[in-house]
């Protein structure tokens, strides 16, 4: 008889095996559905050999139900399941549930309806309808779908297609996307840019795994550089991944692209529409989607043909997860690139100080562009020190800084002021009886929005709306804000600039495709003089006629209990930096801090990169910290405070004592609270030799806890919090 064993997606089952019928093929990667107690479940197919399961007599297995209509999982995605898997120590379907990305899908093809506006509008409206109409311009979704994007009731909006403002549209769910043309726009390149196109290009010509840094200063062509490489890959008939950090890259990155294709190329991320993800994912496994662009979970995707793997801003901290599996995707996408047998390119003005030691150990080629393509200089970069150039009582922006800003507002230019705190304050409090808004699901304070006129938790997603009084203490109108955010900065930018236009660009501003697009359109045409934003512009725009940058609290990402705070802060002020002066009109940047004399501060001024990384490096290799030890987080958690404290102390108690394992902890963690859990973390500090995740394998597997507590295990973490 033969059987099959499955890889089901509920961790507490692990894998379980089946009868095949007879005259059915199910080989390796197969995604099938089978029978468990009375209902069906999803499984894949997978080798025997490599995933353990009870030893069932043959006679006792049930029959798989059906092979469902798709290709099977390729060998070398497999492999990447498990790895990432065994690596970051979560449960293989975990893992394998990221490469469905659209369980519609599953089922093959077909049609669907969705819905938009006819354009036609009644004498009277009700509110709702007028909502919804100024909200769905351009839209075409389900009727869910557009009820979320309008905000009202799915009848609402059922009332609008009685009404003939809505229309029925029949859509293709797997219609062809248009094939992006690698001939369409050639670049003309530098001699430097076209010597980094040309290695790329000779590696996606011969194939095989070849992993590249691609370290360039701001502005200088990076982008244009892998183009070639997408071209080639192209021209082989194969399929590019290219991943972003943040969704808000991509309305910038799909115009570059299209400019260089012709058409845009595919969307994966968590805003898609459920037609566009499953039109999507089809696509990539027929092949007929050339080149995706994604956020992290387009890694594990199932690319019929892929060619070639980019990681843009490859240094960027969100491209760690850090919840379910906490995977780090610009690490799995070079295990994804050597497993498929493809070159891998990482790209970067400041790379991470783990990705510079393996180009110094030459397992990466590194490929430098020192130079702004085009003419164009580096900024200027000076620090204002808030010690002696104090702002005014009240205020955030010191004198010179805003001196600077009036200049280039008489001048027609713009000016971009960063800080990497949303709202208006982040801390709002009673004069009077000192009483302070904390969130109650976490251990952080609530943070005011004035714009949205709310109190909200950065943690959890609390809203309340500021109260008339002190809850404390009853008395009215005596709320205070503490601190600045960038509404605050805002307010004191229109404050001493009356006639500037400014721009608050922050993830609750911009938090659609289409605000990205709106907002990038009017800095473009030069409707705004001063951006006030956080990291969310530090980089990927690029906008010819902003030539000042100020960074209002350099010290802020130094404060805290981050164990990469240096380099972080090196890296955001340093792409904040590049934002400047990118045309031909030069650029400068003021740096606020306390702290001019601390060593990223001082690197920063001096313009000295080099010096900083050396200095990073040689206090990583005394600490053993990553790239030269390595760490892990054990994070306990419970919404009863007492058995998440037991918990985190019996793991504590049973730890193994190693020498070459050293283990922090249980402590409450910095976020004591979040999300109506509280937490505790352990860190671990183990020194390359050690065989880390079967040290925690071992160490856990043989303790067990309450049903309430959860422990969660972050290999190479970036959060501490």
């Amino acid at each position: 008889m033969d059987r099959v064993r499955l890889l089901v997606f509920n961790a507490a089952l692990g894998a379980l095996d089946y009868r095949v019928p007879a005259g059915v093929s199910v080989p390796p990667g197969s995604i099938v559905i089978a029978p468990l107690g009375p209902r069906q479940i999803l499984g894949i197919a997978w080798e025997r050999e490599r995933l353990p399961a009870n030893d069932v007599p043959d006679t006792k297995l049930r029959p798989i139900l059906d092979v469902l209509p798709v290709p099977p999982l390729a060998e070398p995605l497999r492999r990447l399941i498990e790895w990432t898997a065994d690596y970051y120590c979560a449960h293989p379907a975990s893992v394998a549930r990221m490469a469905l990305g659209s369980m519609a899908a599953l089922r093959g093809g077909g049609t669907t309806t969705e819905y938009r506006l006819t354009g036609s509008e009644p004498a009277r409206l009700t509110p709702q309808r007028a909502a919804a109409l100024d909200a769905l311009q351009g839209e075409q979704a389900s009727i869910r779908e557009l009820a979320h994007i309008a905000g009202v009731s799915e009848g609402v909006l059922r009332g609008m297609v009685g009404a003939g403002m809505l229309e029925a549209v029949t859509v293709d769910l797997d219609r062809p996307y248009r094939a992006p043309d690698p001939a369409h726009a050639q670049p003309v390149l530098n001699d430097d840019q076209q010597a980094a196109a040309d290695a790329f290009v000779g590696a996606v010509e011969s194939g095989g795994f070849a992993p590249f840094l691609l370290d360039g200063v701001t502005g200088s062509g990076k982008t244009e550089c892998y183009f070639e490489a997408v071209a080639a890959a192209l021209r082989e008939d194969r399929q590019v991944l290219v991943l972003l950090p943040e969704i808000a890259l991509t309305e910038t990155f799909l115009r570059r692209f299209e400019a260089r294709f012709g058409v845009p190329p595919v969307l994966w991320h968590s805003s898609l529409k459920s037609s566009e993800r499953r039109r999507a994912w089809r696509g990539i496994v027929s092949g007929g989607a050339k080149v995706v662009v994604g956020a992290r979970s387009a890694l594990f995707l199932p690319y019929k043909a892929l060619g070639l793997v980019v990681v843009d801003e490859a240094h960027e901290v969100s491209f760690k997860q850090d919840d379910g599996v906490r995977y780090n995707a610009r690490d799995v996408a070079v295990i994804r690139a050597r497993f498929e047998a493809v070159p891998v390119i990482l790209a970067s003005a400041t790379p991470a100080l783990e990705s510079m030691q393996l180009a110094e150990a030459g397992v990466y080629t590194r490929i430098v562009l020192a130079d702004r393509f085009g003419g164009a200089t580096l900024p200027a970069i000076n620090i204002v020190d808030l010690r002696s150039e104090q702002p005014p009582r009240g205020q955030w922006l010191a004198p010179r800084l805003v001196e600077e800003m009036r200049t280039r507002l008489e001048r027609g230019e713009q000016s971009l002021l960063f800080l990497n705190r949303r709202g208006y304050a982040p801390l709002t409090l009673c004069r009077n009886c000192g009483f302070r808004f904390q969130c109650p699901n976490c251990s952080a304070w609530l943070v005011e929005h004035r714009l949205s006129r709310r109190l909200a938790c950065h943690h959890c997603g609390h809203e309340t709306q500021p109260p008339e009084a002190c809850p404390e203490c009853a008395t009215p109108d005596c709320l205070v804000a503490c601190g600045p955010g960038v509404e605050r900065i805002a307010d004191e930018v229109a404050a001493v600039l009356p006639g500037a236009r400014v721009a608050i660009v922050t993830s609750d501003t911009l938090g659609s495709p289409d605000k990205i697009a709106a907002f990038v359109a009017e800095a473009e045409g030069g409707a705004i003089d001063v951006i006030v934003g956080t990291q969310l512009v530090t980089k990927g725009y690029h906008f010819p006629e902003l030539t000042l940058v100020g960074v209002v609290d350099a010290d802020m990402g130094l404060e805290g209990g981050d164990l990469r705070a240096g380099e972080r802060t090196y890296q955001q002020i340093a792409q904040v930096a590049g934002r400047a002066g990118r045309e031909a009109k030069p650029g400068e940047v003021l740096i606020q801090t306390r702290h001019p004399e601390a060593a990223v501060i001082a690197a920063l001024a001096a313009g000295d990169r080099d010096a900083f990384y050396a200095a990073e490096t040689e206090a990583r290799r005394d600490a053993g910290a990553p790239p030269f030890g390595r760490w892990a987080a054990i994070i306990v958690s419970s919404e009863d405070e007492a058995e998440a404290r037991d918990a985190a102390r019996a793991i504590g108690g049973s730890a193994p004592r190693l020498a070459d394992v050293m283990i922090l902890g249980p402590a409450p963690a910095p976020l004591s609270l979040l999300r109506g859990r509280y937490r505790y973390r352990l860190l671990i500090n183990a020194r390359r030799s050690a065989q880390l995740q079967d040290v925690i394998r071992e160490w856990l597997g043989a303790l067990s806890f309450p049903p309430g507590v959860r422990v969660g295990i972050d290999i190479d973490p970036y959060s501490f919090v």
